[in-house]
């Protein structure tokens, strides 16, 4: 690549990450393209530079629908890029084909390099959270997930002297897994989850179950569902 794609200057996790979008893109040279290849087969975190371009790009793309092309695109593109070409005497039929090869090869990588740049600094959707409402009478938590935080409202009386409320969560495995001790109105928890996840609240000993799972009653459940 051309320095004015990678600039000697830039940070190296900003210049894996436009090598990251250039690739996912297709506009890397034959060698550049085998070793980013190689490079996403070896190398994790280029690989989920890779994966995150995927996403981000295929968001862009179901953003359009496809139309029609007006038959002289093409050329209104090469005039607003070359300007409007001058009278001269008609060049040779090899010479005319050189040309348009060179000026349509050029098009395409500005029109990537734009597409490349206007992703890097486009802003990314905000994905809508995944909520759930845990309720048992006066007693009820309120879940939003986002950004892998995990927002916990406590509305209702606290635990028993001697007791804490602690929050789990249940994937397609069954098993669950504790995610923290619920005290006082609102907590954050740094968490992985994902849509059908069930979250659960029990009440254990002070500090916490001392066993891998509840160990008290589960005061209830609920499932995370994607919100407005």
């Amino acid at each position: 690549m051309s320095d004015i794609f990678e600039p000697d200057d830039w940070p190296p996790d900003d210049r894996d990450d436009l090598l990251a979008a250039e690739y996912v893109l297709g506009v890397l040279s034959g060698d550049e393209r085998r070793s980013a290849q190689t490079r996403s087969e070896t190398d994790g975190a280029f690989a989920e530079r890779v994966a995150h371009w995927e996403r981000r790009l295929a968001l862009l793309n179901a953003a359009y629908e496809e139309g029609p092309v007006d038959p002289g695109t093409l050329e209104k593109v090469e005039a607003a890029l070359f300007g409007e070409p001058a009278a001269t005497p008609e060049p040779a039929l090899a010479t005319r084909r050189q040309g348009a090869g060179w000026r349509l090869w050029f098009a395409g990588a500005l029109s990537a390099a734009v597409v490349v740049l206007a992703v890097l600094f486009w802003p990314q959707p905000t994905a809508a959270p995944l909520v759930a409402r845990l309720d048992a009478g006066e007693l009820a938590f309120d879940a939003s997930y986002q950004a892998g935080v995990l927002q916990v409202a406590h509305r209702g009386p606290e635990a028993e002297e001697g007791r804490d409320y602690e929050l789990w969560s249940i994937g397609a495995d069954g098993v669950p897994r504790s995610l923290g001790i619920l005290r006082g109105e609102a907590i954050e928890i740094p968490a992985e989850l994902d849509a059908g996840v069930t979250l659960a609240v029990s009440l254990e000993p002070l500090g916490g179950s001392p066993d891998a799972g509840p160990t008290g009653p589960v005061l209830m459940t609920a499932e995370l569902t994607l919100g407005d």
